[in-house]
């Protein structure tokens, strides 16, 4: 089926920022999400680029108020996997035909990524009011997006890549912006030395951007 706008809208509404994350350590999942839905961010993007990547989801979501997705999401196979994964969501960097076929299949809602006006036509052809916007910076950044909102006003954007927290605002200033993707609310040190109380102050500042 077309992407299910009430469920993508729903779950990306909760908070302004989306925290990207790569963990591989099992033992950190649980308190790392702990810490920022406390800090009141919700809804985790974990990619599939580490080999415990799906172990880490299902540690996720057994946090309470936790909304677990699975990020990277590249092919049937990876959305399959993100089912029994017990995912909400499913995040691509890009928005492939082949991709979005198999997401017909798929009962949980799919952010696929795209760069151009030209992709964003095609994706919301396929019936997608919803996408991601990749990699935000490398690609323009806040002044891209506020150029897509006048001959693009039925798409709504949650751009990620290089996002951080000096940077956010201006995305979520936006009017076709509904949140932004980042992990800068995880710093590598912090996750390493099992500093969750930092994570969490980090996520706090983050959760009160306002759009």
């Amino acid at each position: 089926m077309p992407q299910d706008a009430n469920a993508i809208r729903s779950i990306l509404s909760l908070a302004p920022v989306v925290p990207v994350i790569v963990l591989d350590d099992v033992a950190r999942a649980r308190p790392l999400a702990e810490a920022l839905v406390a800090g009141g961010l919700p809804v985790l993007e974990v990619t599939l680029r580490t080999p415990n990547a799906l172990k880490v989801m299902e540690e996720m979501g057994k946090v309470t108020g936790a909304i677990v997705g699975s990020g990277t999401v590249r092919h049937a196979a990876h959305m399959k996997q993100s089912v029994e994964a017990g995912c909400r969501f499913m995040v691509s960097p890009g928005a492939s035909p082949r991709l979005l076929d198999a997401a017909e299949d798929v009962a949980i809602p799919l952010l696929p990524g795209i760069g151009t006006p030209t992709e964003a036509m095609a994706a919301a052809e396929r019936g997608y009011g919803f996408l991601k916007f990749f990699p935000a910076e490398a690609m323009g950044g806040a002044p891209v997006l506020k150029a897509f909102a006048s001959p693009l006003p039925d798409i709504t954007f949650c751009p990620t890549g290089g996002i951080d927290a000096a940077r956010a605002g201006a995305y979520l200033a936006l009017p076709n912006v509904i949140c932004v993707g980042g992990s800068w609310v995880m710093p590598a040190e912090a996750l390493e030395a099992g500093d969750f109380a930092r994570i969490e102050a980090l996520a706090r500042e983050a959760a009160a951007l306002k759009s």
